[in-house]
């Protein structure tokens, strides 16, 4: 397994394994849709977001929490969105 390859696979088990279900579904889902094409930089964002708290990270998304500079830009445009997350039934 390359680098690149194994990176990809920590961030997605960290993505999917945060500690609450919604988390999960909100972060988990975020990556799996666009994880794949991120450049970089992207995934550096990323890989800092994964270390913040999640209620920060869904008060980001939900728009209750202000956004810090650091995380502000295209990639938490996209997150806030959710039209990601698929909802299991």
């Amino acid at each position: 397994m390359s680098d690149a390859e194994h990176r990809l696979r920590r961030l997605k088990f960290r993505a999917w394994h945060r500690g609450t279900r919604e988390a999960d579904y909100m972060i988990g889902c975020f990556f799996d849709r666009y994880g794949a094409g991120w450049n970089e930089p992207e995934l550096a964002w990323f890989e800092r977001l994964l270390d913040e708290e999640d209620v920060d990270i869904m008060g980001w998304a939900l728009g209750t929490l202000a956004i810090p500079p650091e995380y502000a830009g295209a990639q938490m445009e996209a997150f806030r969105k959710l039209d990601f997350v698929e909802i299991p039934r």
